[in-house]
C-alpha cells in the first residue's frame, strides 16, 4: 500500500507541475499581449503627434474657425444657408461691379420703395376698415459692437507690434516674407478693385476650408514636403546671401 500510495506521488506532482506551468504560462502570454497593446497604443499616439498640421494647427478645421455658425457656413455643415450666402454676395459683386449700380442708389431706391409701400398700405387700411401693418421698432445692441471693436483692436495691436518687429530689423526672414506679401498685393490691387478683391476672398473663404477639410491628410503631406524643401533653400539662400550681409554696425561702435 505504500509502495503504492509512493507511486501516486510523483505523478500528482507532475500533474500539479503542468497546472501551475499552464497558468503561469497564461499569465505570461497575458502580460506580453498587455505590453503589446500598450506599445501598439503608445506608437499609434506618437505617430499621431508626429503628423504634420498646416500653420501647426492643433484643433480640427470647424474650431480654428470658432466652431458655431459661421463655421458651419465657410464648412457648408448646412448647404442651403451656405448657398444662400455665396448667392447674396455674388449677386451683390454683379449688381455693383458688372452693372456698375452704386451702393448709395441702391440704399436709396430700397428705401423709397420701402417707404412707399408701407404708406400706402397705412392708408388703404383706414379705407377698408383692417388693421394697418405692425411696424415694429428696431433698436441695436450694444454687446456685438463692443465685441467686434475690441476684437478688431486686439488684432490691429497685434498687426502694429508685428511691423514694429519687422521695421527694427531683428528678423530679416519675417522682413522678406511680409515685403513678398505686400508686392504680390499691390500687383493684385492694380488689377482688380477693392469690391473684386473682397468677393474673391469671400468665395476662398466658402471653398478652400471645405476643400481642405475633404483632402485634410494629403494637404498636409504635400505641404510638409514643401516646407522642407523652402527650408533647404532658404539655408541655402541665407549661407550664400543673407550671412553675408553687415549687420548692427552701430552696436559694434558702441562695443569699441
Amino acid at each position: 500500500m505504500a509502495e503504492h500510495v509512493e507511486n501516486l506521488d510523483p505523478k500528482g506532482e507532475s500533474l500539479l507541475d503542468k497546472i501551475t506551468e499552464k497558468i503561469h504560462g497564461d499569465d505570461n502570454s497575458s502580460s506580453s499581449s498587455d505590453s503589446d497593446t500598450e506599445k501598439k497604443t503608445a506608437s499609434s499616439s506618437s505617430v499621431k503627434a508626429k503628423i504634420y498640421r498646416l500653420f501647426g494647427r492643433e484643433k480640427p478645421v470647424h474650431k480654428v474657425f470658432g466652431g458655431g455658425k459661421p463655421a458651419d457656413i465657410f464648412l457648408w455643415r448646412n448647404k442651403k444657408i451656405s448657398a444662400a450666402v455665396l448667392g447674396g454676395a455674388t449677386a451683390a459683386w454683379v449688381l455693383f461691379e458688372l452693372l456698375e449700380y452704386h451702393l448709395l442708389t441702391l440704399v436709396c431706391h430700397i428705401s423709397i420703395l420701402a417707404l412707399a409701400i408701407l404708406f400706402l398700405w397705412s392708408n388703404v387700411t383706414t379705407f377698408v376698415n383692417k388693421r394697418p401693418p405692425h411696424i415694429p421698432e428696431v433698436h441695436l445692441p450694444e454687446d456685438p459692437f463692443l465685441q467686434v471693436a475690441s476684437a478688431l483692436r486686439v488684432e490691429i495691436n497685434r498687426a502694429l507690434s508685428v511691423l514694429r518687429e519687422i521695421a527694427s530689423g531683428r528678423d530679416l526672414k519675417k522682413f522678406l516674407m511680409v515685403v513678398a506679401g505686400l508686392w504680390v498685393l499691390s500687383i493684385v490691387g492694380s488689377s482688380c478693385n477693392f469690391l473684386t478683391l473682397f468677393y474673391i476672398l469671400f468665395v476662398l473663404l466658402h471653398t478652400v476650408p471645405v476643400l481642405y477639410e475633404k483632402y485634410e491628410d494629403k494637404v498636409d503631406a504635400f505641404t510638409e514636403k514643401a516646407m522642407i524643401e523652402i527650408k533647404k533653400q532658404y539655408a541655402v539662400f541665407d549661407a550664400k546671401v543673407l550671412s553675408k550681409i553687415p549687420r548692427g554696425p552701430l552696436k559694434n561702435k558702441k562695443m569699441a
